[in-house]
């Protein structure tokens, strides 16, 4: 049987030392089967653990082999389309309840980290840098607009004080969110899923589904075993491939690139980020970056629709690194990767249940450490009985793509080539 190892990455050469998780190769039953170990999958499954329920999840790989394990770490809050996007969308009391939500996962992670002593380089405080005075005036809108629901850690930085927290000629201002912050994801999800077999819960690595008997005692299979189950949860997100083929229809997989450099020694990446916040930019095509445990710089960006390997991806990364750090430019970079993550057309979640008990949520749209960290909670609540919640998500209105699979990669470089322009020339 074919083995999938991690990709090579910054993330899986600095991991926590974890046991073997063998492949699934018996029939066994189950009330809850989990299919996919990244965030989504084992947010859900400690939540159900945490209430009784028996819970199997199947990965095809390893732990966190997907976004999950890949990711910036950026812990950013809110939804990858904001809540008065929704509120216009779907109206007032819909939006309210969502809007209540949008700070929830930072706050999970965080009663993760601590209840199970995850070591996972939890680090608070996550600036949004603006380039131009368009996005600081987006910035302002966007603290008044957290702050009426409740979220109060915010503030508003000028040109000198965007510069105490980072050594960046770019930013003529920003906002800091001090529930933001940073974490070594792989190693988050590697300690979540440490936590689900604290509990009772069993990982099957190696094992991929390959197919769904639907009905009322669903059966996954996988190539040398099958999971009966009163309960289903389908948590592949963009490396889920044609399973369940009407989820593939509302939803495109995206690459995104990352490369950390050798480590910098205390005095460099104090000098660039005195305070170890994480940063983001407020293009549409954003960048994105942050310091490692071991005070290497990790940096982000860019997006290949269709989820292709980019063959050069320092290539690609490394100039927008030394735009905003020309001081850089004699640093190694020891890893580049890419990984992908799920974009719908609305780029907001689709959360939802096929028949009676199968249940899903997908399609973070770039967002997603903090909202699959609540999306667990949610999905485990609906199998719980209390479906408010879950219905507010699910009731999203979502599309497909236009031209189908076929052109919903062109169109949507057409339209992330129209947002550049805009990036670049500030209209």
């Amino acid at each position: 049987m074919a083995h999938t190892p991690y990709p090579e990455s910054y993330y899986a050469a600095s991991a926590n030392a974890v046991p073997p998780r063998p492949a699934l190769q018996d029939d066994i039953e189950t009330d809850v089967c989990v299919i996919g170990a990244g965030y989504t999958g084992l947010s859900s499954a400690l939540f159900l653990l945490e209430h009784g329920f028996r819970v199997t999840v199947l990965e095809a790989a390893k732990v966190g082999f997907g976004a999950s394990g890949r990711n910036g770490g950026q812990i950013v809050n809110s939804y990858s389309r904001d809540i008065d996007v929704i509120e216009r969308s779907v109206g007032p009391k819909q939006a309210q309840l969502l809007g209540q939500m949008a700070f929830e996962g930072g706050r999970i992670i965080r009663e993760r980290v601590a209840k199970y002593n995850i070591q996972c380089d939890l680090k608070d405080g996550g600036v949004f840098a603006a380039i131009t005075a368009k996005q600081m005036g987006h910035l302002e809108a966007q603290k008044r607009l957290w702050e009426r629901f409740g979220h109060t850690q915010l503030e508003l930085m000028d040109q000198r004080r965007i510069r105490e927290v980072v050594a960046c000629d770019q930013y003529i201002g920003g906002m800091l969110d001090m529930s933001g912050g940073h974490i070594h994801p792989l190693n988050l999800a590697l300690g979540e899923a440490a936590a689900v077999e604290s509990l009772g819960g069993t990982i099957h690595e190696q094992s991929p589904a390959v197919r769904i008997e639907r009905g009322a005692n669903p059966v996954v299979h996988t190539p040398q075993g099958k999971v009966r189950a009163k309960f289903i949860i389908v948590a592949g997100n963009a490396y889920l491939g044609n399973l369940v083929p009407e989820l593939a229809a509302k939803s495109m997989p995206c690459g995104t690139q990352v490369i950390t450099t050798e480590p910098l020694g205390e005095e460099l990446a104090r000098a660039l980020l005195p305070q170890d916040y994480c940063v983001e930019d407020c293009n549409y095509l954003l960048d994105y970056y942050r310091l490692s445990g071991d005070k290497r710089l990790i940096f982000g960006g860019g997006v290949v629709y269709g989820a292709r390997d980019p063959a050069n991806i320092e290539a690609i990364i490394r100039p927008k690194m030394l735009k905003a750090f020309p001081q850089l430019k004699d640093v190694k970079i020891d890893y580049a990767w890419t990984g992908n993550f799920l974009l719908t057309l609305s780029r907001l979640p689709q959360v939802g249940r096929l028949g009676d008990n199968i249940y899903y949520s997908q399609g973070c749209s770039g967002h997603g450490v903090t909202y699959t960290h609540l999306a667990g909670k949610v999905l485990a609540e609906a199998l719980r009985g209390q479906a408010e919640r879950f219905d507010a998500f699910a009731d999203l209105p979502h599309y497909p793509f236009p031209g189908g699979q076929m052109l919903r990669t062109p169109f949507a470089a057409l339209g992330a080539w129209y947002y550049g322009l805009r990036d670049r020339f500030g209209f």
